[in-house]
């Protein structure tokens, strides 16, 4: 997945528009845009304040996995986690746990 397919992912997941995300981090629109559009990269430091806006890790804006990293699916479930309130937090985790038990008398 490309870097601009990441951060469109991450500003529908937030309910968040890209003018928004651009006064957040004090960009131009226009400059967020060519990061969407995969026509221009962003330097170190702003691909810090990315990741450090939407909790996620620089790993998972550019969608490097070494091979002891998690998989694409456990970063996407760390990044709904995060998004969540502490409520929605509890309950996705309650959810999960019936999950697990379901499957482990599958077996």
């Amino acid at each position: 997945m490309s870097f601009g397919d990441i951060l469109r992912n991450l500003l529908s997941d937030r309910g968040m528009t890209q003018k928004e995300l651009a006064a957040r981090l004090n960009i131009s629109p226009s400059t967020l845009g060519n990061y969407i559009q995969d026509s221009r990269e962003p330097d170190f430091a702003m691909l810090k304040r990315l990741a450090d806006c939407f909790d996620v890790s620089v790993d998972y804006l550019l969608d490097h996995r070494s091979k002891q990293a998690h998989s694409l699916q456990e970063d996407e479930l760390l990044c709904v986690f995060r998004a969540m309130t502490t409520e929605q937090r509890a309950i996705y985790l309650e959810q999960g746990k019936v999950v697990v038990r379901a499957n482990e008398k599958e077996v």
